[in-house]
Protein backbone atom coordinates (compact mmCIF):
# COMPACT_ATOMS: atom_id res chain seq x y z
CA UNK A 1 0.00 0.00 0.00
CA UNK A 2 1.48 2.84 -0.48
CA UNK A 3 1.67 6.48 1.34
CA UNK A 4 -1.61 8.23 -0.58
CA UNK A 5 -3.65 5.00 -0.28
CA UNK A 6 -2.67 4.79 3.50
CA UNK A 7 -3.61 8.21 3.64
CA UNK A 8 -7.30 8.46 2.10
CA UNK A 9 -7.51 4.87 4.19
CA UNK A 10 -7.26 6.85 7.54
CA UNK A 11 -9.14 9.70 6.13
CA UNK A 12 -12.25 7.27 6.05
CA UNK A 13 -12.44 7.20 9.76
CA UNK A 14 -13.65 10.82 9.61
CA UNK A 15 -16.57 10.34 7.50
CA UNK A 16 -19.70 8.83 8.14
CA UNK A 17 -21.81 7.30 5.69
CA UNK A 18 -25.09 9.18 4.62
CA UNK A 19 -27.91 8.76 1.80
CA UNK A 20 -26.86 10.89 -1.15
CA UNK A 21 -28.97 13.95 -0.53
CA UNK A 22 -31.65 15.45 -3.49
CA UNK A 23 -29.18 18.19 -4.95
CA UNK A 24 -31.52 19.50 -7.69
CA UNK A 25 -32.95 22.42 -5.97
CA UNK A 26 -28.94 23.72 -4.55
CA UNK A 27 -28.00 23.45 -7.90
CA UNK A 28 -31.15 25.49 -9.75
CA UNK A 29 -29.86 28.10 -6.72
CA UNK A 30 -26.38 28.24 -7.65
CA UNK A 31 -26.78 28.44 -11.64
CA UNK A 32 -29.35 31.30 -10.85
CA UNK A 33 -26.01 33.45 -8.30
CA UNK A 34 -24.71 35.97 -9.10
CA UNK A 35 -20.90 35.62 -11.11
CA UNK A 36 -19.06 36.19 -7.42
CA UNK A 37 -20.31 33.68 -5.83
CA UNK A 38 -20.13 31.47 -8.66
CA UNK A 39 -16.03 32.02 -8.33
CA UNK A 40 -16.11 31.50 -4.78
CA UNK A 41 -17.56 27.86 -5.10
CA UNK A 42 -15.25 27.47 -8.14
CA UNK A 43 -12.25 28.11 -6.18
CA UNK A 44 -13.22 26.10 -3.15
CA UNK A 45 -13.75 23.16 -5.94
CA UNK A 46 -10.42 23.99 -7.38
CA UNK A 47 -8.68 23.59 -3.80
CA UNK A 48 -10.14 20.62 -3.05
CA UNK A 49 -9.03 19.19 -6.21
CA UNK A 50 -5.53 20.46 -5.80
CA UNK A 51 -5.32 19.24 -2.60
CA UNK A 52 -6.68 15.66 -3.11
CA UNK A 53 -3.61 15.54 -5.79
CA UNK A 54 -1.30 16.38 -3.85
CA UNK A 55 2.12 14.11 -4.46
CA UNK A 56 1.80 11.39 -1.50
CA UNK A 57 3.09 12.64 2.32
CA UNK A 58 2.72 16.06 1.07
CA UNK A 59 -0.70 16.90 2.71
CA UNK A 60 -2.88 15.37 5.44
CA UNK A 61 -6.19 17.50 5.45
CA UNK A 62 -7.17 20.34 3.74
CA UNK A 63 -10.94 22.00 4.91
CA UNK A 64 -11.48 25.06 2.33
CA UNK A 65 -14.91 25.22 4.45
CA UNK A 66 -13.57 26.59 7.06
CA UNK A 67 -10.16 27.74 6.01
CA UNK A 68 -8.07 25.50 7.38
CA UNK A 69 -4.98 24.17 4.97
CA UNK A 70 -2.55 21.37 6.74
CA UNK A 71 0.72 21.42 4.33
CA UNK A 72 4.19 19.75 5.14
CA UNK A 73 3.97 20.03 9.09
CA UNK A 74 2.64 23.76 8.78
CA UNK A 75 -1.35 24.50 9.83
CA UNK A 76 -2.25 27.60 7.62
CA UNK A 77 -5.36 29.62 8.97
CA UNK A 78 -7.23 31.91 7.01
CA UNK A 79 -10.12 32.86 9.81
CA UNK A 80 -10.18 36.64 11.30
CA UNK A 81 -7.66 37.02 13.90
CA UNK A 82 -8.94 38.10 17.65
CA UNK A 83 -5.52 40.76 17.36
CA UNK A 84 -2.51 40.39 15.97
CA UNK A 85 0.64 39.50 18.16
CA UNK A 86 2.64 42.28 20.26
CA UNK A 87 5.59 42.35 22.43
CA UNK A 88 8.73 40.21 22.58
CA UNK A 89 7.93 36.54 21.93
CA UNK A 90 9.98 34.03 23.38
CA UNK A 91 12.28 31.74 21.47
CA UNK A 92 10.97 28.05 20.58
CA UNK A 93 11.88 25.29 23.08
CA UNK A 94 15.30 24.96 24.60
CA UNK A 95 16.30 26.92 20.99
CA UNK A 96 20.17 27.84 21.12
CA UNK A 97 22.97 29.15 18.50
CA UNK A 98 24.97 26.30 16.86
CA UNK A 99 27.49 26.04 14.16
CA UNK A 100 26.56 24.40 10.97
CA UNK A 101 28.14 21.44 11.42
CA UNK A 102 27.22 21.37 14.64
CA UNK A 103 23.50 21.60 13.22
CA UNK A 104 23.55 18.35 10.78
CA UNK A 105 24.68 16.35 13.19
CA UNK A 106 21.84 17.75 15.87
CA UNK A 107 19.07 17.16 14.20
CA UNK A 108 17.85 13.69 11.85
CA UNK A 109 17.63 15.31 8.23
CA UNK A 110 20.05 16.85 5.69
CA UNK A 111 20.24 20.66 6.22
CA UNK A 112 20.32 22.53 3.04
CA UNK A 113 21.75 25.94 2.31
CA UNK A 114 20.35 28.02 -0.43
CA UNK A 115 23.18 29.08 -2.49
CA UNK A 116 21.53 32.21 -3.74
CA UNK A 117 21.89 33.47 -0.10
CA UNK A 118 25.01 31.39 0.94
CA UNK A 119 26.70 30.79 4.29
CA UNK A 120 23.56 31.92 7.19
CA UNK A 121 25.18 34.48 9.26
CA UNK A 122 23.42 32.45 12.35
CA UNK A 123 22.48 28.85 12.96
CA UNK A 124 20.04 28.01 15.19
CA UNK A 125 18.73 24.63 17.23
CA UNK A 126 15.22 24.10 18.89
CA UNK A 127 13.21 21.42 20.72
CA UNK A 128 15.11 18.79 21.07
CA UNK A 129 13.68 15.09 21.77
CA UNK A 130 14.58 12.65 24.90
CA UNK A 131 17.18 11.44 22.35
CA UNK A 132 18.85 14.99 21.62
CA UNK A 133 17.38 15.33 18.75
CA UNK A 134 16.59 18.58 17.87
CA UNK A 135 13.06 19.23 15.77
CA UNK A 136 14.07 22.66 14.10
CA UNK A 137 17.17 23.96 12.58
CA UNK A 138 16.64 27.86 11.33
CA UNK A 139 19.01 29.84 8.79
CA UNK A 140 19.63 33.34 9.75
CA UNK A 141 20.25 36.37 7.28
CA UNK A 142 20.35 39.86 6.99
CA UNK A 143 20.21 40.53 10.36
CA UNK A 144 17.59 37.40 11.44
CA UNK A 145 15.24 39.54 9.66
CA UNK A 146 15.33 36.73 7.00
CA UNK A 147 15.09 32.78 8.13
CA UNK A 148 15.01 29.63 6.55
CA UNK A 149 13.38 27.37 8.90
CA UNK A 150 13.65 23.13 7.99
CA UNK A 151 12.18 20.38 9.65
CA UNK A 152 10.31 17.41 9.47
CA UNK A 153 6.86 18.53 8.65
CA UNK A 154 5.71 14.45 7.53
CA UNK A 155 5.53 13.73 11.26
CA UNK A 156 3.60 16.57 13.16
CA UNK A 157 2.64 19.66 12.93
CA UNK A 158 5.01 22.65 13.61
CA UNK A 159 4.09 25.84 12.64
CA UNK A 160 0.86 27.42 13.00
CA UNK A 161 -0.02 30.44 10.99
CA UNK A 162 -2.80 33.02 11.22
CA UNK A 163 -3.35 34.80 8.03
CA UNK A 164 -6.38 36.66 7.55
CA UNK A 165 -5.92 39.41 5.66
CA UNK A 166 -2.52 37.42 3.77
CA UNK A 167 -2.53 37.03 0.45
CA UNK A 168 -2.11 32.76 0.36
CA UNK A 169 -1.94 31.54 -3.18
CA UNK A 170 -0.33 27.93 -4.66
CA UNK A 171 2.44 27.47 -6.27
CA UNK A 172 5.36 25.01 -7.03
CA UNK A 173 9.28 24.58 -6.10
CA UNK A 174 10.99 22.93 -8.49
CA UNK A 175 7.50 21.79 -9.92
CA UNK A 176 6.79 20.55 -6.47
CA UNK A 177 3.50 22.17 -4.73
CA UNK A 178 3.94 24.87 -2.43
CA UNK A 179 2.28 27.94 -0.63
CA UNK A 180 3.11 31.58 -0.78
CA UNK A 181 2.06 33.60 1.51
CA UNK A 182 2.00 37.05 0.49
CA UNK A 183 1.83 39.41 3.81
CA UNK A 184 2.45 39.79 7.38
CA UNK A 185 0.79 36.76 9.61
CA UNK A 186 0.49 35.41 13.11
CA UNK A 187 3.07 32.89 13.58
CA UNK A 188 2.74 30.24 16.48
CA UNK A 189 4.79 27.18 17.15
CA UNK A 190 3.40 23.78 17.89
CA UNK A 191 5.09 21.46 20.82
CA UNK A 192 5.47 17.77 20.00
CA UNK A 193 2.33 17.13 22.64
CA UNK A 194 0.39 19.40 19.74
CA UNK A 195 -0.13 22.47 22.23
CA UNK A 196 -0.24 26.19 20.25
CA UNK A 197 2.49 28.07 22.62
CA UNK A 198 0.99 31.39 22.95
CA UNK A 199 4.40 32.66 24.21
CA UNK A 200 6.12 31.64 20.77
CA UNK A 201 3.48 34.01 18.89
CA UNK A 202 4.37 36.87 16.55
CA UNK A 203 4.12 38.93 13.60
CA UNK A 204 6.15 36.59 10.73
CA UNK A 205 6.79 38.84 7.03
CA UNK A 206 5.63 37.15 3.72
CA UNK A 207 6.52 33.34 3.72
CA UNK A 208 7.33 30.19 1.24
CA UNK A 209 6.02 26.99 2.40
CA UNK A 210 7.24 23.81 0.44
CA UNK A 211 9.03 20.12 0.70
CA UNK A 212 11.75 18.80 -0.72
CA UNK A 213 13.51 15.43 0.04
CA UNK A 214 11.28 14.69 2.86
CA UNK A 215 12.45 18.05 4.53
CA UNK A 216 10.02 20.86 5.01
CA UNK A 217 10.85 24.33 4.50
CA UNK A 218 9.53 28.26 4.92
CA UNK A 219 11.47 30.86 4.06
CA UNK A 220 10.19 34.32 5.57
CA UNK A 221 11.44 37.26 5.25
CA UNK A 222 11.43 40.81 2.81
CA UNK A 223 11.11 39.11 -0.55
CA UNK A 224 8.76 39.05 -3.53
CA UNK A 225 7.23 35.62 -4.79
CA UNK A 226 9.70 35.66 -7.19
CA UNK A 227 12.75 36.31 -4.92
CA UNK A 228 11.58 33.31 -2.73
CA UNK A 229 11.23 31.38 -5.40
CA UNK A 230 14.42 32.15 -6.60
CA UNK A 231 15.96 31.69 -3.51
CA UNK A 232 13.85 28.11 -1.99
CA UNK A 233 15.30 26.77 -6.12
CA UNK A 234 18.78 27.01 -5.41
CA UNK A 235 18.79 24.77 -2.41
CA UNK A 236 22.19 22.90 -2.37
Amino acid sequence: MDDLERELRELTAWLEPAAPPDVTAQVRDRLAAPPRRWRYWLAVALSALLVAALPPGRAALADVVTGLLRFSGVVIDTSPLPAPPTGTPSPLPAQRPVALAEAQRQVRFPIRVPARLGAPERVLVADPDGAGAHRVASLLYRGGTLRLDAFDGTLDTVFHKQTAGADVTFTQVHGDFAIWVGGPHALAYIDRRGSVRVATARLSAATLIWQAGGVSYRLEGDLTQGEALDVAGSLE
